[in-house]
């Protein structure tokens, strides 16, 4: 059996990325922290971590992965993930009645805010919300 452990990003300032996905996650770094790679966990609850590493990579857009984020109310995680220091993308193909917001993390690492109020995982304990599925409204974004 396998199971989603991390999701590894690679990060140019491990320092700021930090700041920046511990807020906009609300996830807590696991000690020990390197100067070149750093986990990071989820408060509460079960999920996959994230990881960041300073691997040099090149960048490819359309990325080849990327991160879909659940919101229970889309255009408030959207404002405070810009707050934090992310941007939107605007990309031409994107539906008009997409159900995501294409955004960037500090460094231009892409992701996706999915609006997902109906989400059965909210109102199931953070220990079984890795079972609960993708909305199904979720459309493709190869723009991402």
């Amino acid at each position: 059996m396998l199971t989603v452990g991390s999701i590894v990003i690679r990060v140019h300032d491990i320092a700021a990325q930090v700041r920046f996905w511990t807020q906009a996650l609300d996830y807590a770094v696991r000690e020990p922290m390197e100067e070149d790679f750093v986990v990071l966990r989820p408060r509460e609850g079960i999920g996959p971590s994230v990881s960041l590493d300073t691997m040099r990579s090149q960048r490819a857009l359309p990325p080849r992965i990327h991160l879909d984020l659940y919101a229970d109310d889309q255009a408030a995680e959207v404002e405070r993930l810009i707050r934090l220091g992310a941007t939107e993308v605007h990309w031409g193909g994107r539906p008009a009645d997409a159900d995501y917001v294409i955004l960037e993390d500090p460094e231009g690492n892409r992701f996706c805010v999915i609006d997902a109020p109906a989400w059965e995982g909210w109102s199931q304990p953070a220990r079984a919300r890795s079972d609960s599925g993708a909305p199904a409204s979720r459309q493709p974004d190869p723009g991402v």
